[in-house]
C-alpha cells in the first residue's frame, strides 16, 4: 500500500495502491456492475444500494449510501448529516482491464456548494496479482481531505477482502 500526495493543477491528489491476488477481471467488476459495487463501495459501516449503473463514458452510477454501523450512525447525527445519502458518479473514461476515471459530484457537505473530484484507477495485472492505483482528488479543506482519504481506504481493505474470499 502507498499513500502519497501530488499536485495537478490547483488541486491536490492523493494517490493509494493495493495488490490484489486475483484475476484483472474481477478487479475490474468492482468497478463496472451493480454487485461489483454493491460488494465493496463505502467505508466500513456503510452499507450500499445502486439505482443504475451504465459503465460507458458518460455513463452514471446512481446508489444511496446508508450508515449501518453503530459508530457511524452517531457520527452522521453528530454532523447534523442523514444515515441515508443518495449520490452519483460519472464514468469519464473506460480502459477495459486496464484504467477508467470517474467524476464523482460532492453535494452532500453541510453548508458546502456542490462540486466534483475525479478519481483515477489503473490496473497493473502481473504474476502476483493485479496492483491497482486509485488516485483522488482532495476535497474543499483539510478535514474532508481526511475524512476522504480514510473512507477509500476503508473501501479498498473491503475489495482487498473480498477477493482474498474469493479466492478461498
Amino acid at each position: 500500500m502507498t499513500d502519497t500526495t501530488r499536485s495537478q493543477g490547483s488541486r491536490r491528489r492523493i494517490a493509494l495502491e493495493r495488490t490484489f491476488d486475483a484475476p484483472v477481471e474481477d478487479v475490474w467488476e468492482l468497478w463496472t456492475t451493480k454487485a461489483g459495487v454493491e460488494s465493496w463501495w463505502g467505508p466500513e459501516g456503510f452499507q450500499v444500494e445502486v439505482h443504475a449503473i451504465d459503465a460507458r463514458p458518460g455513463g452514471e452510477v446512481r446508489y444511496a449510501m446508508r450508515a449501518t454501523g453503530a459508530a457511524q450512525i452517531e457520527a452522521m447525527r453528530r454532523a447534523g448529516m442523514p444515515l441515508v445519502t443518495e449520490a452519483r458518479f460519472t464514468y469519464r473514461e473506460l480502459v477495459r482491464h486496464r484504467r477508467l476515471t470517474t467524476f464523482h459530484a460532492v453535494d452532500f457537505v453541510p453548508g458546502v456548494a456542490a462540486y466534483e473530484v475525479e478519481t483515477a484507477v489503473e490496473l497493473h495485472p502481473g504474476p502476483s496479482g493485479v496492483r491497482m492505483v486509485v488516485t483522488i482528488d482532495a476535497m474543499h479543506d483539510a478535514h474532508w481531505t481526511e475524512m476522504a482519504r480514510r473512507g477509500w481506504e476503508s473501501q479498498l481493505d473491503k475489495a482487498m477482502r473480498l477477493l482474498s474470499a474469493r479466492r478461498g
